[in-house]
Formats: C-alpha cells, structure tokens, sequence
C-alpha cells in the first residue's frame, strides 16, 4: 500500500511535531478554481468569509487567484480592525456589533479612507453607529442584514439571526435612515442558511434528510421573493447599493440566479471539511485536516492517538465531532469518540499501522481548527512546502 494517499500523507508527517493541522495546496487551489468556476458567467464576485480561513496568507492566495474573489466578510470587529492593519481593505462585518470602541475605531478607519461596512437589523444600531460616526466627523457605511429563515407551521427553517423577517420590517427599517446623517446604507445582505449550511445526506439528520430538499426549495422561492422586494424598495427611494450580498458555499447556484444579487459569500468550501460531504450537487476536495500520532496500541486492531478532541460548534450532535480520514475504513471508538488527551481508534485494513504513524482527520466545520493550532503545514507535489500562520499563530483569538 505504499502508493496509497494514505502513505503520502503519512511519510510527510510521521516525523513532525505532532499533532499538526495541514492544509493542501493542490487541493486548495482546486477548490479555489472550482468554486470561481461554480459562480463563472453570473456577473457576480464572490466575497470569502473569513472565519471559514482564518489564516492572512491564506485570504491572499484566495484573493490574488482570480478576479472574481474580491472583499472579506468578517465575524467580528476586532478582527475586521486586524485584516485592515494587515493590508485587507473591502471588509464587511458580517455580524452587528455594538461595543462603542470596536466601532469608533472603524469609523476613524472609514475616515482614512478604509473601506469597513458595519452590519446593522435595528433602529438601535443605527443609532449608537450614527452617533460615533458624528462625533469622530464621518460617514459610516452600514448593511441591512434581513433574515432568510422560513417560518412554517411547527416549524422554523433555517436560523435566527436578523429580527428583520418580512418586506414590511426591512421597509421600516431602511426608511428610518432618513434620521441619521452620518450613516449610509450600502449593502444588502441575507444569508440562506438553511440551503447553503444544511447537506442533504448528512447521517446525523436521518430521516429528516428526505425533507430537506423539499424545504430547500419552497425556502428558495420565499426568500428570494422577499429579497427582491426589499431591493426595489430601496431603489423606488434612490438609494444607490454598494452591494446585494448572498448565499455561501452550498447556496451558488441558487443564490447567482437571483438577478439584484451583485455578490456570493463563501467560505467552507475551500477547505471543504467533513460537514461539506453531504451535498448533492456539489462536491470539492478535503484540502485541510489534522493528523495525530498514533502512541500506543491496547489490542490487535485498536490504535491510540495522542490528542484530537476537536469538536466543532453547533448543536450537539456525531456530526460536530472530527470524522476519521486516512487510512481508508478507519473508525473511531463509539465509546470514546475523539479525546482531550487520546483518540482510540478502530482499524482493519491493509495498511500496516505501528506506533509513531499517523491518523488523519477532518474537521466537521472549516476555519474553526485553526483556533486549535498555530500553523498549518503546507503540502504541496509530495512535499511540505511551508508553513501558514493561523490566527492563533499571530497571537489573536477573536470570539
């Protein structure tokens, strides 16, 4: 089994620091093409979400790739303030923010010339905005976050996010701007959860998976009418938008058929982690994972691994936690699951495993590993080429 992907990784890795997150540069540059590929001949730019990369020199190879990836889309104001010191500039919070430092520094940059668009969904924000932004004497740029959730009978789909979730609210809202000078709204934007984050084939949904589909597509055709609706509200008052932002990785298809759309949000599918297996419609390559080490072996087939508990965020479930990679039919114990200290881990295939060889995993969510480790190792032509500091590794951890 020596020329098995298995052993490809397994030779770079055995005799690192271990454990050790990696990311694929051949596997991330074919994502990077296949997703600009994804949004080809729709007239839109796709703007990347940051907290799905978290790492600088990463978001530039994105960006430098192709003209189609233009802006970041930041989880928080301490972070959009860091991209902006590190060169970035067409940043837009993708979350409200209210802590009054956090915003009068990204006014004071809105004043020099940095382009940093506030996310806003009440009269609240507008006013705590409006009022640093004149006192520091400048005009803060702000987006309309409208929720895209579908309410149904019993239930809810999708997530809850922006309280502005009919036409009449986003009207009330966007007519309140009238009142504040020293805002302006630029963009729109309304994230589609419930068909960008939400695979059809995920083993943790069960029999909800054969609704899912259903759902995806009555959503698709509520939301998209609602976002409609609220655009040409704005363009009846004259308000010329900067941009209509949309969608995520799952979501391109629908969201670049949407004419008032100028651009997509994405950002899992680069990395394409473990949750990203279970769409129907799409499928991009596993460029980012861990490995940990294998260092002790309690019977013939049972393999221990030091560390690995890398759970991701969400509501509980077998879906949050890392998904066992290489060797192919690896499988974790179901008595343990993945540790704080050790990973047991079950193995009967060919590949003859010894103490001091490596397990290879993937995250369930994308840039939330690097909140986990300093670096990734970069692998590229059978190499490791380099190394890429992750947030962590410049000493920030933002939320």
């Amino acid at each position: 089994m020596k020329n098995s992907k298995y052993h490809y990784y397994n030779s770079l890795f055995k005799n690192q620091s271990l454990p050790l997150a990696y990311c694929d540069l051949d596997l991330l540059d074919k994502n990077i093409k296949d997703i600009a590929n994804r949004t080809a001949n729709a007239h839109k730019t796709i703007r990347i979400a940051s907290k799905s990369v978290r790492s600088t020199s990463i978001l530039k190879r994105i960006l430098d790739s192709h003209s189609i990836y233009k802006g970041l889309m930041c989880f928080s104001g301490s972070e959009a303030l860091f991209l902006s010191e590190s060169g970035f500039d067409d940043l837009l919070l993708g979350y409200p923010i209210v802590n009054a430092d956090e915003i009068t520094k990204i006014c004071e940059a809105t004043k020099n010339a940095k382009t940093i668009v506030l996310m806003v969904d009440c009269i609240q924000h507008l006013e705590q905005i409006n009022a640093i932004a004149n006192a520091i004497g400048t005009i803060q740029a702000v987006c309309i976050d409208i929720d895209m959730s579908t309410s149904l009978p019993g239930l809810h789909f999708g997530v809850m996010r922006s309280p502005i979730t009919s036409i009449q609210k986003a009207k009330k809202l966007v007519d309140a701007f009238e009142k504040f000078p020293n805002i302006k709204l630029s963009g729109v934007m309304g994230y589609e959860a419930q068909v960008a984050g939400l695979g059809e084939n995920n083993p943790a949904n069960g029999i909800k998976n054969y609704v899912i589909p259903f759902l995806k597509k009555y959503s698709n055709s509520d939301y998209t009418y609602r976002r409609r609706e609220v655009i040409a509200y704005i363009k009846s008052k004259n308000i010329t938008l900067d941009f209509v932002n949309a969608g995520g990785t799952g979501s391109i298809e629908s969201s670049k058929k949407e004419d008032w759309v100028t651009e997509i949000t994405v950002g899992s599918g680069f990395y394409s982690p473990a949750l990203f297996d279970y769409y129907e419609n799409f499928k991009h390559e596993p460029a980012v994972g861990f490995a940990v080490q294998i260092v002790r072996k309690p019977s013939h087939n049972i393999y221990t691994c030091l560390g690995g508990g890398y759970i991701a965020s969400g509501s509980i479930g077998i879906d949050k936690q890392p998904k066992p990679y290489l060797p192919e039919g690896i499988k974790l114990s179901e008595n343990e699951g993945t540790g704080e200290v050790q990973t047991p881990v079950e193995y009967n295939g060919k590949e003859q495993l010894s103490i001091g060889d490596t397990i290879l995993f993937r995250h369930s969510k994308a840039g939330e590993l690097c909140e986990r480790f300093n670096q990734l190792q970069l692998v590229s032509a059978g190499k490791i080429v380099g190394s890429a500091l992750t947030y962590r590794g410049e000493g920030k951890c933002f939320l």
